[in-house]
């Protein structure tokens, strides 16, 4: 039971967010540009480091739903988000996503904890400037999320179904118009 009167049937952030329509606009807008914003890191990556930032933080409805976003851009039937959040050292993915991942994984126990050794090994493996910066703003927005989340108790589908098609949703539609009715 969520620590405060949400609005009945709406999981994860989408509670909070219905709760506070003021902060939804621009919490949806910075998702939009973190993980939309395609440059030299594609959609499925930004979405695989959410996800990814997600499960370390333990955030089942995050992890869940941003994983069914990456798998539904990878292919779902490459199964990568399973594979990444298993052991993301041996998941099928490049060798610049893996360590752009160790950065991630880092700032996920604190801003400190990158080091000047994981950055430039993410250069080495063709990382840019901006691929870092995204990166860790990625994983630290991904931390504010899922304690959003959390800290307010909500509830989570165990259905894999309902992510499935919520990660088809946020892959085709974003964050800014997620949430709008959809033409039949």
């Amino acid at each position: 039971m969520a620590h405060i009167q949400l609005p009945e049937g709406l999981p994860g952030i989408l509670g909070p967010m219905a709760f506070s329509p003021e902060t939804t606009k621009p919490l949806n807008q910075l998702a939009e540009v973190l993980l939309r914003t395609s440059d030299t890191l594609t959609h499925a990556e930004r979405e695989l480091i959410a996800s990814f930032t997600s499960r370390r933080n333990d955030c089942f409805f995050c992890s869940t739903s941003h994983g069914a976003a990456a798998d539904y851009l990878h292919g779902r039937e490459a199964n990568v988000v399973q594979q990444t959040w298993d052991n993301y050292q041996t998941a099928p993915i490049s060798s610049k996503l893996k360590a752009l991942l160790a950065i991630a994984a880092s700032v996920q126990q604190g801003g400190k904890h990158v080091t000047a050794e994981q950055v430039e090994a993410a250069r080495m493996e063709g990382a840019t400037d901006k691929d870092i910066h995204d990166t860790v703003l990625i994983a630290a927005a991904f931390c504010m999320y899922n304690r959003y989340v959390d800290g307010l108790a909500t509830w989570a589908p165990q259905d894999p179904a309902v992510y499935a098609d919520m990660g088809e949703k946020l892959a085709n539609l974003g964050y800014v118009h997620f949430n709008e009715p959809q033409p039949a």
